[in-house]
């Protein structure tokens, strides 16, 4: 199925079962893995945060750390020429940004049970669906 087949196609990962498994359906749209963007958004430090009082963590340590998780995980599953691109900021909105800045062609994201903390990814693939300027899937 060619009409299928995607140049960009953007996966936002938050180490969940569900969003590795969406990766596994988008690298079907893809020809090639390097045709995927896996993307991952930390969350902002509160400033009292005992790593930030005690100057432990910085935000590019966070991001390196996360990249080489990435990196390895994504190795093992067989998308190690996949783009990595680690965050730090507002899901929602990051997700939007980067879709429309780097002219993706279609975002997969995992469709997450409304419940604990799943329900905050379930409102952000919401949002992503109302605002993104690409097609979105939500895979179950």
């Amino acid at each position: 199925m060619s009409w299928l087949k995607k140049n960009k196609v953007m996966v936002p990962i938050d180490f969940s079962e569900q969003s590795f498994a969406a990766l596994a359906v988008a690298r079907e749209m893809v020809e090639a893995a390097n045709q995927l963007h896996v993307f991952h958004v930390l969350p902002m430090l509160h400033p009292t945060d005992p790593a930030v009082v005690w100057n432990t963590v910085t935000d590019e340590s966070r991001e390196q750390k996360v990249e080489a998780a990435l990196q390895e995980k994504l190795t093992s599953a067989g998308y190690a020429s996949a783009q990595i691109n680690v965050v730090i900021g507002n899901p929602d909105r990051e997700i939007i940004n980067y879709a429309k800045a780097n002219d993706i062609d279609l975002i997969v994201m995992p469709a997450h049970e409304e419940r604990g903390l799943s329900f905050l990814f379930g409102s952000i693939t919401e949002y992503i669906v109302r605002h993104a300027s690409c097609s979105v899937l939500v895979v179950r």
